[in-house]
């Protein structure tokens, strides 16, 4: 589950950069021409980029966190005492102001109207480290994947294990936002290793992207729950089309907001879904879990209660309205709260107007008690203690109370692990990209060990 949708607080963030076409007002002078690798100095949490200028006045941008890799720059000027770039199609026109100082490349990095301090020098930048990425040969068969809802196509991948089967299999719901199949978020690829480590167990494994993202048609902000449980009852039935897969033995596997979303799909008259893991799942309301994670993550950040309770107040009323379904009534309250900003502190106003969304209507209102409280097969749901997003302080009770009836429920909370299931001090969001693991090898084992004992490969 994504932070910062609802937050009117600008950061230094260069998601949604698109590539484009890039331009020069010249040729790049030799001094500047090469790589050069630093880091955009965000208060508690750098990002590092790297830049590379090219002899024919073009260049391009790494930005390792957020899985850029030599996306084309724009408005390019290399002159010693004016080096200059933007990143086309990003929120807040974002782009570098500075010049060559010494064997260094000094200036800010500009973004919504705010200013951050850049420091280049020269060199590729390194490739952020991630250790548990499976890596080939793989011992097992992967195969790409399209099937449709309706009109909607699903791109996805599925892994099998060697053999005729028949296997178990599940199939992965990701969390929220716009995410591609392996959940990729900072340099992490969460459900590629998901994937990777439950087929070597014996079971085969679907991960797909999501509406609007890679090979999957339609828009995610355009669709509300009952579309996205469409979609993920597809992949069920789509597995179960595979003569090599069991069809008794499909079940779901949901992260964050897709443990919202699993029960749902277990919900469905004639589902027949053989098991379900939850993630980081939440179990409380979605403006609950909202504010609530306002609250913790801006404390954690040092903010002042006043600004805190201000921000739970903006976000309390919103949500009030969207639960009242007064659509437009929560667009106007968005747009009046964040045109009483400061202008440095506003939103650009395509986030603003991605505020009101039906997507984002249907987290606001969906309460997950019902359909956790109707599930009625083998249920693993786990927290890390550490978590900002879904609290565990918040979520792990009501957890255990909503599957008191359910046959087989196993509720667990891992110590010292964050949203993510990374070991972590903090749990804040702001060090996904810097902590190496993935997911902790213990969860993995975990989770493995109480399939198989649920549902044997074999």
């Amino acid at each position: 589950m994504r932070t910062g949708r609802v937050i009117v607080s600008v950061l230094f963030v260069v998601a949604g950069l698109v590539a484009g076409c890039s331009s020069a007002e010249e040729a790049a002078g030799p001094d500047v021409i090469g790589s050069w690798h630093g880091d955009i100095q965000v208060p508690g949490q750098p990002i590092g980029i790297g830049v590379n200028f090219a002899e024919n006045g073009t260049a391009t941008i790494d930005i390792p966190v957020q899985g850029v890799v030599a996306a084309p720059l724009k408005d390019v000027r290399t002159e010693p005492d004016r080096v200059e770039f933007n990143l086309p199609d990003a929120p807040g026109d974002p782009g570098f102001r500075g010049k060559l100082d010494g064997d260094r490349l000094t200036g800010d990095w500009v973004q919504f109207g705010e200013k951050a301090p850049v420091a280049l020098q020269r060199g590729p930048i390194e490739s952020l480290n991630r250790p548990q990425d499976p890596k080939p040969p793989y011992p097992y068969r992967g195969e790409d994947v399209t099937y449709r809802n309706g009109d909607i196509t699903i791109a996805g991948t599925l892994t099998e294990p060697e053999g005729s089967g028949p296997f178990p299999a599940m199939l992965l719901i990701t969390g929220s936002g716009p995410q591609d199949r392996n959940e990729e978020l900072l340099g992490h690829r969460p459900f590629q290793l998901l994937a990777d480590t439950f087929t070597r167990a014996g079971y085969a494994v679907l991960r797909t992207d999501d509406r609007g993202v890679g090979g999957t048609s339609g828009s995610l902000d355009d669709a509300t729950y009952a579309d996205l449980v469409a979609d993920a009852a597809a992949g069920v039935a789509f597995l179960r089309t595979r003569p090599e897969i069991d069809p008794a033995r499909v079940g779901l596997f949901g992260h964050s907001e897709g443990g919202y979303l699993a029960p749902m799909v277990a919900a469905l008259p004639g589902s027949d879904i053989a098991f379900a893991v939850l993630m980081a799942g939440p179990s409380v309301p979605g403006a609950d879990v909202l504010i609530e994670q306002n609250k913790v993550i801006m404390a954690s950040t040092g903010t002042p209660q006043e600004q805190i309770d201000q921000q739970v107040a903006y976000v309390s009323e919103w949500s009030r309205l969207l639960r009242a379904g007064d659509t437009e009534g929560a667009a106007a309250f968005t747009q009046r709260h964040n045109d009483s900003l400061p202008v440095a502190e506003r939103a650009p106003q395509e986030v603003v107007d991605g505020f009101n969304t039906p997507y984002m209507a249907s987290f606001i209102t969906h309460d997950p008690t019902p359909t956790l409280r109707a599930l009625r097969v083998p249920v693993l749901a786990f927290f890390g203690d550490k978590d900002q997003q879904v609290v565990v302080g918040q979520n792990e009770g009501p957890m255990r109370e909503n599957l008191a009836g359910a046959p087989d429920a196993t509720v667990h909370t891992f110590p010292g692990l964050n949203h993510l299931m990374q070991p972590t001090a903090t749990g804040k969001p702001s060090e996904y990209a810097t902590i190496e693991t993935t997911i902790d090898p213990a969860v993995l084992a975990y989770v493995t060990g109480w399939l198989t004992q649920r549902v044997p490969p074999r």
